[in-house]
């Protein structure tokens, strides 16, 4: 995230946007386009960072930089908004807020996944999506209809990539079964009973694991954001700040070492289904598990989402769509009357069937 993502337009002077559908720079203003610069052959190869150096606060300085960012007295979001701008309403939950002189210094981002969906394309899903929700009040409805402002906004996210070597002990169950009798209806019958013989097991998996995801963002509900996957990382650009231009930007909240608690998890979830398979058989026991982690790296990268903070009844009520997809998630609000009428039809239903069966009976 640089200082300042804006870029003015060399003919009138007007802010440049980056335009998802045609992949440049376009001024609004007069019209005016340019193609971003080519990085040149190393494009496909962003930059891995030592962990362990950025744990020890060793990263180089050119690692680290320090942007101007608003803070969300509501949800705490810090987000960075153009520097002439001095109020605006907090995209995660239309809290108003006043931009300041916050600063927050960071690890910079090494790539970033630019947008692919324009606005009316989010918006497009976002309201196909809400227009299959049942019991969703009118009003919820009519705002999709009317195609309101949507905030494309780059969240930020962790990668890690790690070595591991793991040892395991356990044991393989083999499922076999045994004729036995029992009394039925007074009645001795023969059946087939299931019983498994355990052995003991133990032995090493090895596995490498490259960009492990972790969101950096604690504005989102995790489950929504989890649920916009899968990002496709290996089209991830090397950062630079002209993807920006026309976006917001999310400072990170979660730091890099609470990231790779995270990332642990996740990874010690994959060598337990390992394991199991190197135990093999119809059963497994997994006792023990230690495991060595080396070679650990990781980069900040910047992921594009649509969002929509929509308040009603007093609360605020948020929809994402995933900038390059366009899968939607959100929170809804339910129409107490639709589903009053539809509990009563329901019942009108039942007491006509009702009814006509006893009539018929």
């Amino acid at each position: 995230m640089s200082e300042d993502h804006r870029f003015p337009c060399p003919n009138c002077g007007a802010d440049y946007r980056f335009a998802p559908n045609e992949g440049k720079l376009i001024c609004d203003h007069c019209g005016h386009s340019e193609a971003l610069a080519d990085p040149g052959p190393w494009a496909g190869a962003i930059q891995e960072l030592d962990f362990r150096a950025a744990i020890e606060a060793r990263l180089p300085e050119a690692e680290i930089e320090e942007t101007r960012v608003s803070q969300c007295p509501n949800c705490g979001a810090q987000v960075e908004f153009d520097g002439d701008q001095h109020a605006a309403e907090c995209p995660f939950c239309a809290t108003p807020v006043v931009t300041g002189t916050g600063t927050h210094r960071h690890i910079k981002p090494k790539g970033v996944l630019p947008f692919g969906l324009t606005e009316r394309d989010a918006q497009k899903a976002m309201a196909d999506w809400l227009g299959r929700l049942w019991f969703a009040p009118n009003g919820l409805q009519e705002y999709a209809r009317k195609g309101r402002k949507l905030d494309g906004i780059y969240v930020p996210y962790w990668t890690y990539d790690a070595d591991t070597k793991s040892t395991y002990t356990g044991e393989r169950g083999t499922i076999y079964y045994v004729t036995e009798t029992v009394m039925r209806d007074g009645k001795p019958t023969q059946v087939q009973v299931q019983k498994i013989r355990w052995r003991p097991a133990s032995g090493r998996v090895a596995r490498f694991f490259d960009d492990v995801l972790v969101l950096a963002s604690k504005s989102l509900p995790k489950k929504y954001t989890d649920a916009l996957e899968p990002w496709d990382l290996s089209e991830l650009k090397p950062y630079t700040p002209e993807f920006l231009a026309g976006f917001l930007a999310e400072g990170y909240q979660v730091e890099l070492a609470e990231g790779y608690e995270e990332a642990r998890a996740i990874m010690d979830r994959t060598i337990d289904r390992d394991v199991r398979f190197d135990i093999g058989g119809d059963r497994q026991r997994v006792h023990q598990i230690n495991t060595q982690v080396s070679d650990v790296t990781f980069k900040h990268i910047l992921l594009p989402v649509w969002m929509a903070a929509y308040k009603f009844r007093g609360k605020t009520y948020r929809f994402v769509v995933n900038g390059r997809t366009g899968r939607v998630q959100g929170e809804r609000p339910w129409s107490v009357w639709k589903i009053t009428f539809a509990v009563l039809a329901g019942l009108i239903v039942a007491g006509v069937v009702g009814y006509l069966y006893a009539m018929n009976g």
